[in-house]
């Protein structure tokens, strides 16, 4: 199930804020952790041409689910990469988690506070932080989903403590598992990633 195109107004800055906001946050943890590689290759930056995929990023756009370039960094930098490698990972997906509440929470400012009286800029400015929002949302559960080569499945690994090889035999298998789900969900209308679920838990909670 792609995109509406009357909303590519709306969900091509949301993605593209997204996607180099996540990206960046990896690079800028792994940078703070003691590796420079992410630096090194210009992805210490929210320049969006230094993250975008444009052929994931274009995947995206037409069938719902996509990618960016990855941030490379060396495990061998890292004061202590077991744990180091954990939280390079959360930190792309922390940082879109961050953006949607906070997106939320300012859509819930201004009507709460009537800032925006025209009705036309109202309906504009809530679309674009809403999708903002929602997108966020849904790039911090998707990727946080432990299956390769998505950043909870790196958290999943250093955790558990698995062999170099075992790492890639699943990474193998794992990443066409997480294409196979994807094309179920858009054509069969299952529901099994979880990502519609959280994104209205946390509507929710803000908006009660």
């Amino acid at each position: 199930m792609g995109i509406d195109p009357g909303t590519l107004i709306y969900v091509i800055p949301a993605i593209i804020i997204g996607l180099t906001i996540h990206e960046f946050s990896h690079g800028y943890a792994a940078l703070l952790l003691g590796d420079t590689t992410a630096k090194s290759d210009g992805r210490i930056s929210l320049n969006p041409i230094k993250h975008i995929d444009p052929i994931g990023m274009l995947v995206l756009i037409i069938a719902g689910f996509g990618w960016a370039k990855p941030v490379r960094f060396n495990p061998g930098n890292l004061h202590n990469p077991r744990r180091d490698r954990i939280l390079i990972s959360i930190a792309g997906p922390l940082s879109n988690l961050v953006i949607g509440v906070t997106m939320l929470l300012l859509i819930k400012f201004i009507l709460k506070n009537e800032l925006i009286s025209n009705p036309n800029t109202l309906e504009n400015v809530f679309n674009m932080l809403f999708y903002i929002a929602t997108i966020n949302l849904g790039l911090f559960v998707f990727n946080m989903i432990p299956i390769p080569p998505l950043d909870g499945s790196h958290v999943l690994f250093s955790t558990i403590n698995l062999s170099s090889e075992m790492e890639s035999r699943i990474y193998k298998y794992g990443s066409l598992a997480l294409l196979v789900i994807i094309i179920m969900e858009n054509n069969l209308e299952l529901d099994i990633l979880p990502i519609g679920k959280f994104i209205n838990f946390i509507i929710g909670l803000i908006f009660g």
